[in-house]
């Protein structure tokens, strides 16, 4: 332990002595500063797929009222539009790795984009339910690329030292996303919202022209100068960067050797434990119950109670933004088990304290802090680069089929028995907690390499 916290108080970059050409040492700073900002505005562009998943899972609960009446149709055929985004997200995260790896991450999203704007466009001018649910089948689709891309490519840009933080930008952004649906959605109609979903793949569609591509992609396929070249702009122009290129090349020369990755590969000994942990970690996180909230947090709280299910949204979204904030802050200092134990138990006692829907403002508090988003970030920093595409795309499936089955069932559940239905979401949080205590290992303050490298160890 005493080793990591001195690996995480090491500077992030190393500059060239003397590299300014007149001896002084004030080149450092401006090279460091130059390369901060490059990290974060290319992460700024990636994240955008990540706030155009947020609006996607929150556009269909300020909107229920309105299509249900527009279109004269019912709980159940509004299950249907409402799931059918997991259902496509599931084809998306299908081949989400195979996409990304052959294309590269910067090409995969803008594939996710033209997905989701055709998706919208098909909403916006729909005339029948059947023209609905395609445009939602078609967003999903995008959502379960970006869900996968996104963080892949922010865990291998990111320098170590900043990596948990960068990547925890990620789930803050869809809770952005969600949030500002919530909030629009209880004052304009689900035509207009469905126009704003299309703004953020038109930014992210500018942004890929100009940030770099994934330094990691660019090796595994065996393009130097554009490695090196991407590398040391992420970098700075100053800043030495062949201890860092030498460990990637090391490493994934390492991997070009062994066969390619099959699906069956993933129940491999070298990476079952990897497997468990990835897979492990997004099962628990669907049935925690949370995209069931997302999804139908109006139905939800009118049933609670409230005189309108606005009320209670915005009152969600007051809790939620702040606390995932408060995550972002928190990944590199208290590390990723600590936050998902302490979002297992938080979830698990707001669901068990009453039972109730109304009291989802505790549970969406809890989720964010962790459960939200760290699952993502360690899904993004497990598997080697070789087994990346493969084991990614399953464990993004993974995800996404729970979603499916939580939330096409959870207007059932919740006719059934209110209390029943979060009594069993809690239990699944004390399991997390479980899970995470027993099987997760911290990865706060080491590279890729060394992650990876200890799981197959």
């Amino acid at each position: 332990m005493e080793m990591e916290g001195q690996e995480d108080q090491k500077p992030l970059l190393v500059t060239v002595a003397g590299s300014s050409g007149d001896g002084r040492q004030g080149a450092a700073p401006a090279s460091s500063s130059s390369s901060i900002a490059v990290v974060v505005g290319s992460t700024a562009v990636a994240v955008a797929g990540s706030f155009e998943f947020g609006i996607s899972v929150g556009y269909s609960s300020p909107c229920q009222p309105g299509i249900m009446r527009d279109f004269n149709i019912s709980i159940a055929e509004y299950s249907v539009f409402g799931s059918i985004l997991t259902a496509g997200a599931m084809l998306g995260a299908f081949v989400s790795g195979t996409l990304a790896d052959r294309v590269g991450r910067r090409c995969a999203m803008a594939i996710s984009d033209l997905l989701c704007i055709l998706g919208y466009l098909l909403i916006i001018f729909s005339q029948s339910v059947l023209w609905l649910d395609i445009g939602r089948l078609s967003i999903g689709f995008g959502i379960g690329l970006l869900s996968y891309v996104v963080p892949v490519y922010i865990s291998e840009i990111a320098p170590k030292n900043l990596r948990g933080g960068l990547a925890t930008v990620n789930p803050l952004m869809i809770c952005c996303g969600t949030s500002l649906a919530y909030v629009l959605g209880t004052f304009i109609t689900w035509h207009t919202l469905a126009i704003i979903g299309v703004v953020p793949c038109l930014l992210q569609l500018a942004g890929l022209v100009v940030i770099p591509e994934s330094p990691r992609w660019l090796a595994r396929i065996g393009h130097p100068r554009e490695f090196e070249a991407a590398l040391q702009k992420l970098r700075g122009k100053e800043t030495d960067i062949s201890k860092e290129a030498a460990e990637i090349k090391d490493f994934t020369e390492k991997l070009q050797h062994l066969p390619k990755s099959r699906m069956v590969d993933l129940f491999h000994k070298e990476y079952i434990s990897a497997v468990i942990v990835g897979a492990g970690l997004m099962v628990l996180q669907q049935f925690g119950g949370m995209n069931a909230i997302f999804f139908y947090a109006n139905q939800i709280f009118v049933s609670a109670g409230f005189s309108s299910g606005n009320t209670g949204m915005l009152a969600m979204v007051a809790v939620q933004a702040p606390v995932t904030g408060l995550a972002v802050l928190l990944m590199d200092k208290a590390g990723r088990r600590l936050l998902l134990m302490v979002s297992a138990a938080g979830t698990c006692l707001g669901c068990a304290l009453v039972g109730l829907s109304f009291l989802a403002k505790i549970f969406t508090g809890s989720f964010s802090i962790g459960m939200g988003g760290i699952p993502w970030v360690i899904m993004s920093e497990i598997f080697p680069i070789n087994m990346k595409g493969t084991a990614g795309s399953f464990v993004t499936l993974v995800n996404w089929l729970g979603s499916w089955i939580v939330s096409y069932a959870f207007n059932f559940l919740l006719a059934w028995s209110s209390y029943g239905t979060f009594f069993f979401f809690a239990s699944i949080c004390g399991l997390t907690f479980v899970f995470v205590e027993r099987l997760v290992p911290e990865t706060r303050g080491r590279t890729l390499e060394e992650i990876q490298a200890s799981f197959r160890k």
